[in-house]
């Protein structure tokens, strides 16, 4: 069932003195399944955010429908239901991470005690316990991503709209927050969130979509996207004799001195690999590994991008 369902979402801007015309999203059609982790990509200006605010009535299509939990956008009672973070959030800086996060309890129409209770649950589980007291004007930009994706999660909604939520993380955080998205996910939560950390939504999402100066470019899962090519193979050798490698360096696309008389060689197909290997037993030296590498969901996102470019 697709709790987030869009048909020819069009948005046009006027820019200048002149009102010239902006196409930010053109005829954009999506749907997102209930209990998916959907990745929604992009470069900046694509019209990821865009989409978003489209979604929860904060401006408004030039043309297009959307529905979101089986409702028309807009409607009040379907917003109580969606947790949504901001790619830059803005918070009130004099007050604390919890009496923040009550405040927001008060929105949802929380009663005092369960805002209470979630604040703190919520601050533990992004890893803020120990800032509960502290004033929000003293957070890092980590800490107000986290708190951020906190406030989204007040009300328990079934739908959330997460903008850039991995922004502005260090890598121990990055794994918690994606941690938290995942058990999200395994609760039966919709999540459709943008990120450029690639590497990330390639661990996390069910589904992908690139879009690219306003058009769906491509969707459709990782693995299929991605595929399972081979895009080229390292081998790790020791104590190969200088002249062999020199006669072997021709074949390869990277050498790299890895020190004790151990050389990293990167090299495009498997009939370059079982030469490598018969150079190096020829001249007694070792293989240490020899690894395949597969196209990454980066490499197809540059790809997809350039392609479109020319």
């Amino acid at each position: 069932m697709a709790i987030l369902r869009i048909e020819a979402l069009t948005k046009v801007y006027r820019r200048g003195f002149w009102g010239r015309r902006h196409k930010a999203l053109e005829s954009l059609n999506l749907e997102v399944d209930e209990g998916e982790i959907f990745g929604f990509l992009g470069p900046n200006g694509a019209g990821k955010t865009t989409t978003m605010k489209l979604l929860l009535g904060l401006i408004f299509p030039t043309s297009g429908n959307a529905w979101l939990l089986g409702q028309p956008i807009g409607q009040r009672t379907t917003l109580q239901r969606i947790g949504y973070m901001p790619e830059n959030p803005y918070f009130y800086r004099f007050l604390t991470g919890q009496e923040y996060l009550c405040f927001c309890g008060r929105l949802c129409f929380l009663d005092s005690k369960l805002r209470q209770t979630r604040a703190e649950e919520l601050l533990d589980k992004v890893g803020l316990s120990q800032a509960a007291k502290v004033r929000i004007g003293e957070y890092s930009k980590g800490m107000m991503q986290r708190v951020g994706l906190a406030q989204s999660l007040m009300s328990d909604p079934q739908l959330l709209l997460l903008d850039e939520p991995l922004s502005g993380l260090d890598p121990i955080g990055r794994k918690e927050i994606t941690d938290v998205i995942l058990e999200l996910g395994k609760q039966g939560k919709t999540i459709f969130f943008s990120s450029h950390i690639l590497s990330d939504v390639e661990t996390l999402c069910d589904r992908i979509g690139i879009l690219n100066r306003g058009r769906l470019r491509s969707i459709g899962k990782v693995s299929e996207l991605v595929g399972a090519k081979v895009t080229s193979i390292t081998v790790e050798v020791a104590d190969l004799p200088q002249e062999r490698l020199a006669e072997i360096r021709e074949k390869t696309t990277r050498v790299q001195d890895l020190g004790a008389n151990q050389v990293l060689l990167e090299v495009p197909d498997q009939e370059t690999v079982s030469h490598i290997v018969q150079v190096a037993s020829a001249s007694k030296a070792h293989i240490l590994s020899i690894t395949p590498r597969k196209e990454s969901l980066e490499d197809y996102f540059l790809r997809e991008i350039k392609e479109e470019s020319r």
